[in-house]
């Protein structure tokens, strides 16, 4: 084999499995949620396969021709990689949530693709060498090809393709350009016709799997599987469901109706600031409920949401009838663009980006309620929401943390306590003045402030950018 082929050959295949640990996440994500643990669940198991396949692909080279073997790799790879999509779809509403489910999905899905196409490498390695005085040099080319289209593969997939085109559509075309590659290799080289016929019939399947099993998104960004779901009971209300979780309800025709709890605790902390139009900085839009219920209920108020998702803000006024001219959207990661927002500019700054139910880490931290304290003016308060439950160490931690810049804080737990048995949202509000209590509707929860707030951090750390293992802490256990 000529050395440009052999390096394209495994160049390619090193390619296709670290696109496929990038699209892992985003196939996953409805299922399993998006996390440090998800990250950490796929990077690993997908490394296995990695291992796994240069142990078993270096093995086989050595007792048959690889001439016989890189083909029907290639061919079952590609099939493989298609098959990851149905694999997904049907395990992934049963395997419930945490570690050990992010593990198996990851592995019945990625695990075998991974093994498949890495085994590739050995294999081309073996039909290079021509001596032992050249093995090294042989291994090192060979490596070191592996290792660029990995770094190919991340970046176009990360940078490009999951911008440009639905998961779904990434996976099935390079698992055809993967097939298509496996089948000239095969065609061109003695092989075995029972392997031959193996992987002509897992193509097949993978195939028909693959395009006729629907995705569980109405729509695809590049940050979320989308959902918009209408409501039976009432015919202008509208869910939106990101990934597996509903971030927002709105009626289509009455901006003030707050049907999800949460949402209705914000609203409530906010209607206790002084009468009159309130300037009010939104970190995350979802579905711009509460800009909306600001404009609604204080006529004249102006909101600047700062929302990284430019196709969420489209699903917002496209399904979700928004439609306010003084809500500024600025897109981009709220860290970020709230840095060019004025000092002293705001009465009220909401707290509620998610990336699935966690509260990304760099928006949790001392350093950025720093800046969060910047934008507000004597007398703001900033609300905040997050998700945590049971020992609910993240919900403590991210309180201490907003103790450590404002003088009062509070939180609103559901009615009777955060329970131990599931995850709730909780509303934490911190001021440099004192918090007045908000009119809290029947069974939608309880203030605790003052020493009481206090006994709920619970000597818990405060979170900052040198160390907020945010996904840890919402770890049970």
């Amino acid at each position: 084999m000529r050395p440009w082929k052999a390096a394209a050959l495994v160049f390619g295949a090193s390619g296709v499995v670290l696109m496929l640990e990038v699209l892992a996440g985003r196939l996953m994500a409805p299922y399993v949620g998006v996390s440090q643990e998800t990250f950490t669940g796929i990077i690993g198991t997908v490394l296995a396969g990695i291992a796994l396949g240069a142990a078993i692909g270096g093995s086989l080279a050595d007792r048959h021709d690889p001439r016989t073997l890189i083909g029907p790799s290639l061919l079952i790879g590609g099939a493989l990689t298609w098959a990851s999509l149905p694999i997904v779809r049907i395990l992934g509403p049963s395997v419930g949530s945490g570690a050990g489910a992010i593990v198996l999905l990851t592995a019945a899905a990625f695990l075998l693709p991974a093994t498949v196409l890495s085994a590739v490498a050995p294999m081309v390695a073996k039909l290079q060498i021509g001596s032992l005085d050249e093995s090294g040099s042989v291994v090192g080319r060979v490596s070191a090809a592996g290792t660029f289209g990995a770094l190919a593969g991340t970046f176009l997939t990360g940078f490009v393709l999951v911008a440009a085109l639905p998961s779904q559509w990434v996976v099935i075309v390079i698992g055809a350009v993967t097939i298509a590659a496996g089948l000239a290799l095969t065609l061109r080289s003695p092989s075995r016709p029972q392997l031959s016929a193996t992987a002509v019939a897992l193509v097949l399947a993978a195939g028909l799997g693959a395009v006729l099993l629907p995705p569980p998104c109405d729509r695809e960004t590049a940050y979320f599987c989308v959902r918009v779901e209408d409501d039976p009971a009432r015919p202008t209300g509208r869910s939106l469901i990101l990934d597996t979780t509903r971030h927002a309800y709105v009626d289509l025709d009455d901006p003030t109706h707050l049907e999800i709890r949460y949402v209705r605790l914000i609203a409530a902390v906010i209607d206790e600031l002084p009468a009159g139009p309130l300037d009010a900085v939104h970190l995350g839009g979802g579905g711009l409920t509460v800009p909306g219920w600001l404009a609604a209920v204080r006529p004249g108020s102006s909101s600047t949401v700062l929302e990284i998702d430019p196709d969420l803000v489209d699903v917002a006024r496209d399904d979700l009838g928004f439609d306010d001219d003084r809500t500024e959207v600025v897109i981009g990661d709220a860290r970020l663009t709230m840095r060019d927002l004025p000092t002293d500019g705001v009465d009220v700054v909401v707290g509620d980006a998610f990336a699935s139910t966690s509260v990304p880490w760099h928006l949790t931290t001392v350093e950025v309620v720093d800046e969060i304290d910047r934008l507000l003016r004597p007398g703001g308060v900033y609300v905040m929401n997050v998700i945590d439950g049971g020992p609910n160490r993240f919900a403590r931690a991210q309180l201490a943390t907003l103790a450590e810049r404002f003088e009062h804080v509070a939180v609103i737990v559901p009615e009777g306590g955060v329970p131990e048995d599931r995850r709730v949202n909780q509303i934490l509000i911190g001021s440099h003045e004192p918090i007045r209590t908000p009119s809290i509707g029947a069974g939608d929860g309880e203030l605790v402030a003052g020493s009481a707030a206090t006994a709920f951090i619970d000597g818990a750390a405060p979170l900052t950018d040198d160390f907020a293992p945010v996904d840890q802490l919402l770890m049970r256990g």
